[in-house]
């Protein structure tokens, strides 16, 4: 790995829509007064940090269930998934993993698998480390259905900043483990319901890293012993 890569990183295509418009304002504050220009620096060389998108070595062993999102878990137990998937009022392990305004904001699928429902849903934006921020606040929900035929919840989940919840998936898709699916825009949360009877290999206020941190082990009880560059 080259020196540069540990700091530059490649950027998802939203940056471009507010990293240049960071840029240009920060050198109107140049002109205005120094100060405030390097002021606009750091918070331009934040949002370039914010959109991006590094590569990520995804687990390729067959019933691994990898984290949706990086941040840390901030809430794990029992929960009944949103409605609007349509999986039943019975409650499943839900682990939460919470995204601060330094984290990178690509979402990826935390496993194989068919997506059989997507629901965008409008909200309050409260503090998405609260518990009740899963029903209170805005909030897109997919539902993907494994090989075996157990279904999973994934639910993007809007923070006290964060305006904008994006998803480019659709059902009837097909996504692969790692694959990206969406992104939210600054700070967040993303809640994954697991199948029944599947425990979370997690613990709470862990540190995870989308696309490569193992959740829980669906179809097997071995560590992943390959992986894929995504």
């Amino acid at each position: 790995m080259k020196m540069t890569d540990t700091f530059l990183k490649p950027m998802h295509p939203e940056g471009w829509k507010f990293v240049p418009v960071f840029a240009l304002v920060t050198l109107a504050l140049f002109w205005l007064w120094q100060p405030l220009g390097w002021i606009g620096l750091g918070l331009t060389v934040w949002c370039y940090y914010f959109f991006r998108d590094p590569k990520r070595a995804v687990p390729q062993n067959r019933g691994l269930l990898v984290s949706p999102a990086d941040g840390v878990v901030s809430l794990m137990g029992p929960a009944v998934p949103p409605p609007e998937l349509g999986l039943g009022p019975a409650p499943m392990m839900r682990v939460s993993v919470f995204m601060s305004v330094f984290n990178c904001h690509v979402n990826r699928a935390p496993i194989a698998g068919e997506v059989t429902a997507v629901s965008y849903r409008s909200g309050k934006f409260l503090n998405a480390s609260l518990d009740k921020a899963s029903v209170d606040n805005e909030r897109n929900a997919v539902a993907i259905r494994m090989d075996d035929g157990r279904q999973i919840a994934v639910v993007q989940i809007a923070g006290l900043v964060a305006r904008r919840i994006l998803c480019w998936t659709a059902p009837g898709q097909s996504l692969r483990t790692g694959e990206r699916f969406g992104l939210i825009r600054f700070g967040s949360r993303l809640d994954v319901y697991l199948p029944e009877g599947v425990e979370p290999q997690v613990a709470l206020g862990q540190t995870m890293v989308a696309g490569e941190t193992v959740i829980a082990y669906v179809g097997q009880d071995m560590p992943a012993l390959a992986a894929r560059i995504e």
